[in-house]
């Protein structure tokens, strides 16, 4: 992958100019988001019915003190007093305090009635008619205090007994001679608050009634404005949930049409918008996909390119053994034939060894991804691998030296494959050494890795061609070699192993500056890899 791109792809995934200046945070999560649009109407509405539900309760609160106050006031001001400055109490305080109040005989009977003896101070409203304002103030009353719980009110209505057995109040009052309060419901959904409170020491009682609609207007004006707040954080949370469809849909329909494009293969270069601003589950999800495109397209090109020399590195034996073949029909000296025959034997086995090199870097990465790591000690595999060459006299006349120092060097990984990957720098080292030479194999620990270096004293590798000879089908071999003995295939292998076990295989000069290379193999030492 580039970061060039077509002129079409670019414009097919130009960005918005409304979402580039309308932009959430870049570090809340979508998450975070979701729950901010859905939570936010929620809360105010919850908020708003506790805090209407707590007004409603204190202003009652205060009003039953009233209450309260009054009546006893009211009763002590009438105790004792004549029947002539008791209608004239009753008749003040009514129109004063805008109050109804009745006065009961000992015997319950009704004696005097402040509404009968003046105009009445106040008049209840009849029920709201359907359709109307006060109507619906009312259908909003009651859902509020379904919400919040609130138990329902009894219904005021004017008993057509006017004696003191008809109010429960009165009949509380007079047995247990304390003063009781009780809430009611108006018929147009206002509050009647009602006191009674036993009169002096003659058995009589006093009833008051209060009308007040004030409470009712004030919790109601504070209810609708608490429903306008949250009318107002719905269509708020809608306009959210929209911008935040446009931030997560469109984010994702880029993806899906640059995800396509790379499924289709009908443009060389796609740019996957990686949407470097975004710190939340869209942008980690654009720059995995990103790289995971990047990822696949340099994996197709690896194995085209590896397809294109393999084809190539077979054909050249493929065509030596085809001339060998053809021209043995022809030859008719036996010298002759015999040397064809060594041309096909050999290219048969270079064509045998291309093969099962070619099908082990094949797999490799396949293998490694299932395998199973295991603690290894790097030590006794370099000296296990060394015995077992030397007993099938595989180094030839040269000698290899194994320096450690102390210490087991633990690794987590496969150990067929480090085996492998050790075999092959063992292969290249003695293949490069002159005859009689000597190939040095130094282990040690630091930093938490381990590192295997095998040295020899060939010719060295030119800087320029330290990471060259990692690439698969390299054909710089040493002088004197016969030609395809080695695949070109043992380094690649080599470093292909090394980084499946997050190590690295690198080419350096020698150490003590004489003439030769050196490879080295480093891999994370078990404890670090433990920890991390």
């Amino acid at each position: 992958m580039t970061d060039a791109a077509p002129a079409a792809p670019r414009a097919a995934m130009r960005r918005d100019p409304l979402r580039d200046r309308i932009r959430w945070s870049p570090r809340l999560s979508l998450t975070g988001r979701i729950l901010i649009v859905n939570v936010l109407p929620l809360a105010l509405l919850g908020g708003g019915l506790i805090f209407v539900d707590i007004y409603r309760k204190q202003l009652l609160t205060e009003r039953f003190k009233l209450a309260l106050i009054e009546a006893q006031i009211t009763a002590e001001a009438l105790a004792g007093a004549s029947p002539e400055r008791q209608q004239a109490l009753l008749i003040q305080i009514g129109k004063e305090q805008r109050l109804r109040l009745r006065l009961f005989a000992r015997d319950g009977s009704l004696k005097y009635d402040s509404f009968a003896l003046a105009p009445p101070s106040f008049r209840l409203a009849p029920r709201a008619q359907p359709g109307s304002a006060e109507a619906f103030s009312r259908a909003l009353d009651k859902a509020f205090d379904t919400l919040v719980g609130a138990p329902p009110l009894p219904d005021y209505r004017e008993p057509a007994d006017p004696h003191a057995r008809a109010w429960p109040e009165l009949r509380r009052a007079r047995s247990d001679s304390l003063t009781q309060i009780v809430l009611r419901d108006a018929p147009d959904g206002t509050h009647i608050i009602t006191a009674a409170t036993p009169v002096g020491l003659d058995g009589e009682t006093l009833l008051t009634t209060r009308n007040p609609v004030d409470i009712t207007r004030s919790v109601r004006l504070a209810r609708q404005r608490v429903l306008l707040v949250v009318l107002g954080a719905v269509v708020l949370s809608t306009l959210l949930a929209w911008f935040l469809a446009r931030t997560i849909v469109l984010p994702l329909r880029e993806l899906v049409q640059a995800a396509i494009r790379v499924r289709q293969g009908r443009e060389r270069l796609v740019e996957v918008p990686r949407f470097v601003h975004r710190g939340d589950e869209i942008g980690l999800l654009a720059r995995a996909v990103s790289d995971m495109s990047s990822a696949l397209r340099q994996r197709i090109d690896a194995v085209e390119s590896f397809a294109a020399d393999v084809a190539h590195e077979i054909k050249n034996p493929l065509a030596s053994l085809r001339s060998a073949v053809e021209s043995l029909e022809r030859v008719k000296d036996p010298d002759l034939a015999r040397q064809l025959l060594e041309i096909a034997h050999h290219d048969v086995r270079r064509i045998d060894r291309l093969v099962t090199d070619i099908s082990e870097a094949s797999r490799v990465d396949a293998e490694l991804s299932r395998a199973t790591f295991e603690p290894v000690s790097l030590t006794r595999l370099a000296a296990a691998v060394l015995a077992s060459r030397e007993d099938r006299h595989e180094n030839g006349t040269v000698t290899i030296v194994l320096e450690a120092a102390p210490g087991e060097h633990i690794v987590q990984g496969v150990p067929a494959r480090l085996e492998r990957v050790i075999n092959n720098l063992l292969d290249n080292a003695v293949s490069f050494s002159p005859p009689h030479g000597t190939v040095e194999v130094t282990i040690a620990s630091e930093g938490g890795r381990t590192s295997l270096t095998v040295s020899d004293h060939g010719p060295g590798i030119p800087p320029q061609a330290r990471d060259k000879v990692f690439k698969r089908f390299h054909s710089l071999r040493p002088e004197g070699e016969a030609f395809g003995n080695h695949s070109g295939l043992g380094l690649a292998i080599g470093r292909t192993i090394a980084e499946a076990h997050d190590g690295t295989l690198t080419a350096h000069e020698r150490a003590d500056g004489e003439p030769g290379a050196s490879l080295r193999l480093e891999l994370p030492s078990a404890m670090r890899k433990m920890r991390e």
